[in-house]
């Protein structure tokens, strides 16, 4: 997988879109129904009907990169079906797209102690 920066911004669609759609037609959707500008250098995600199916839009730089994935199995953990879209962190996205609970993934808090 290509793997976003710490600090880049992760949006999921929580609604399925048609996975007939390629990189133009996802990138028009992120413009017209999330109202995000597909070359911000943010990750988008995408999930089909089928549990089993991953889309991922990404702007590098130079062009636009899409990722299709396909898991075994009984397929990707979602959330609930919704409008819009949803924030992630890389550790979220990173189990997500390994099959695993990404919604157990919490972000840790630094505590510093004085001395």
């Amino acid at each position: 997988m290509i793997a976003p920066g710490i600090h880049t911004k992760i949006y999921l669609a929580t609604k399925p879109v048609d996975f007939r759609k390629g990189m133009d037609g996802l990138a028009a959707l992120v413009l017209t129904e999330f109202d995000l500008d597909p070359l911000s250098g943010a990750v988008f995600l995408f999930r089909a009907k089928r549990a089993d199916r991953l889309k991922i839009l990404i702007w590098d730089g130079t062009g636009l990169i899409l990722v299709n994935k396909r898991i075994e199995g009984s397929g990707f953990y979602w959330p609930k079906i919704s409008d819009g879209t949803l924030s992630m962190n890389k550790a979220q996205l990173e189990a997500l797209f390994e099959g695993m609970d990404w919604k157990r993934m919490a972000i840790r808090k630094m505590q510093f102690r004085k001395r």
